[in-house]
């Protein structure tokens, strides 16, 4: 399994909830602010607040869901192939013990 999407989608939903924390932050500064426009963007950043939450949490199950099913199908290969995969983290492990010592 490629990890690229996974890190991708992590740090997706990190910022995710750094922008509905910073919105949610800007609603309650701007709460004592009157007029029809003012209220009428506050219902729509609401209401897209409300969205974005929604698909976070989904975005959160799915990440789990895949980590989980990454975690169980590297758990079964190692206990159908425990001497490929030693030989792979050895081979794995001289290679990046080479990369590290040409520094």
């Amino acid at each position: 399994m490629n990890s690229t999407p996974d890190v991708s989608k992590d740090k997706l939903v990190a910022d995710l909830k750094v922008v509905v924390a910073d919105a949610e932050e800007l609603l309650r500064a701007t709460a004592s602010q009157a007029g029809e426009k003012v209220s009428a963007a506050r219902e729509r950043v609401q209401a897209s607040l409300a969205n974005a939450r929604v698909k976070l949490v989904e975005a959160e199950r799915v990440l789990v869901d895949r980590t989980r099913q990454a975690a169980k199908a590297t758990d079964e290969y190692v206990r159908e192939n425990p001497w490929q995969a030693v030989g792979i983290a050895a081979g794995a492990g001289f290679l990046i013990g080479l990369l590290i010592n040409r520094r």
